[in-house]
């Protein structure tokens, strides 16, 4: 009987260690209070109900992370207005956004040029499907592992891309032109 209590609470023990360095590996971002990201240009971000929302009436600004990545999960859920141009920013090459410097996966579903629209990689790959994200709740994830950018909006595949231009960078979160952006749940999984 006590060989049989001890193998199960070794048992037990491996099962914490295991879950433990699991969730290592998995890091919540832009938190309210956090020291983990700055915020630049003109944009207001503040947050409501665990909600991180940017608004602005002209101009641009962002929340960027102070540490780099390279291979990883990234999830969120994002709430656009109908006037807002967003986007989220990976692997950025200086503390500032741009689509060269950047992958920039963006949210704008009325942008001027529909192959840039939401669920796009501007300049770099035009979404597989149209998603009409305005004014609700959406979940977008991004896989980024090596040279393979894949990105899914409410489990749909909009991006499937090969591009090995951009190692590693911060994260960001944009908020430009006019309106509000809500962001929540942001999570990111290293990818080993």
């Amino acid at each position: 009987m006590h060989n049989k209590t001890n193998f199960f609470l070794n048992l037990l023990i491996v099962v914490m260690i295991f879950s433990c360095s699991a969730n290592d590996s998995v890091k919540n971002l832009f938190q309210k209070n956090g020291d983990d990201y700055t915020t630049e240009g003109e944009a207001e971000w503040r947050f409501e109900n665990d909600e991180l929302i940017g608004s602005l009436s002209e101009g641009a600004g962002f929340v960027m992370t102070k540490a780099s990545y390279s291979d990883f999960m990234l999830e969120l859920e994002f709430k656009p207005d109908s006037t807002i141009n967003s986007g989220v920013f990976i692997r950025c090459q200086k503390r500032e956004l741009s689509f060269e410097d950047c992958y920039e996966i963006n949210i704008w579903d009325l942008h001027p040029k529909q192959e840039f629209r939401t669920g796009a990689v501007v300049s770099r790959f035009s979404p597989l499907k149209k998603i009409k994200t305005l004014n609700k709740w959406n979940r977008y994830r991004i896989k980024n592992e090596k040279d393979h950018l894949q990105a899914w909006i409410n489990d749909i595949l909009v991006v499937d891309l090969r591009d090995a231009d951009l190692k590693n960078g911060p994260i960001a979160l944009q908020a430009a032109e006019k309106g509000e952006i809500k962001f929540r749940n942001v999570k990111i999984t290293k990818l080993e």
